[in-house]
């Protein structure tokens, strides 16, 4: 093979390589495109927390549970002083039509007088008490705004198998995004000599700033 065929080979394949990557690297930004925004948006939330002031709104609700279920709920309490439990099922239809509360078999924390149901949730906190001695109940939401709610969606903090799937997923692409992405520079570097400089840059500055100002 002459020197100028495998020359147009080695052009013919950089070409095909070029072009797949291309392909990867649009689709992987285009589907990661809102994410990332997304992401960006609450990493500057999340940064400034403490100077982006929450004013939780807080909501309190009070009832008696049926004289059934409270035997019911003190029957099982008595057997299982400590445990962290479901509701039964009564328990649940309960709470579902007093405050329209989702248990959706929640672990519940069981004491011999009363048994406490977390409810945490994105962007706020909620609970139910309920007292076996006279099946008084409590209910408290709490609301902590929508930046709160942005916040924990960034963090995956109780927002559900789904949401956690979704950041999995999301973070698969990027990955393709940015390893689809430096392939690119490797061919388009011999004519760009600024190339691996910034790409160093881009690595020195977070160490540096890391090694430094991290205590």
């Amino acid at each position: 093979m002459s020197a100028q065929a495998a020359a147009s080979a080695r052009n013919a394949s950089r070409a095909v390589w070029l072009k797949h990557l291309h392909q990867w690297h649009w689709v992987s930004s285009a589907m990661c495109l809102m994410g990332m925004f997304l992401f960006s948006i609450t990493g500057i939330t999340l940064n400034h927390s403490t100077q982006i002031e929450a004013k939780p709104a807080v909501v309190r609700q009070q009832a008696t549970a049926p004289a059934a279920l409270t035997a019911q709920l003190r029957a099982y309490a008595a057997g299982h002083d400590g445990a962290r439990e479901p509701l039964p099922a009564a328990a649940e239809q309960w709470l579902r039509d007093t405050w329209k509360v989702q248990a959706g078999g929640r672990v519940a924390e069981w004491a011999a007088d009363e048994v406490y149901l977390p409810l945490p949730k994105a962007g706020g906190d909620a609970w139910v008490r309920i007292a076996l001695e006279d099946g008084a109940a409590e209910f408290e939401n709490t609301d902590r705004g929508w930046i709160s709610w942005l916040n924990d969606v960034h963090k995956g903090r109780n927002t559900g198998a789904a949401w956690n799937w979704f950041i999995d997923i999301f973070a698969g692409a990027c990955l393709v995004f940015c390893i689809t992405g430096l392939l690119i520079l490797k061919f388009h570097a011999a004519n760009r000599p600024f190339t691996w400089p910034m790409v160093g840059l881009g690595i020195l500055i977070p160490f540096v700033i890391a090694l430094l100002f991290i205590h």
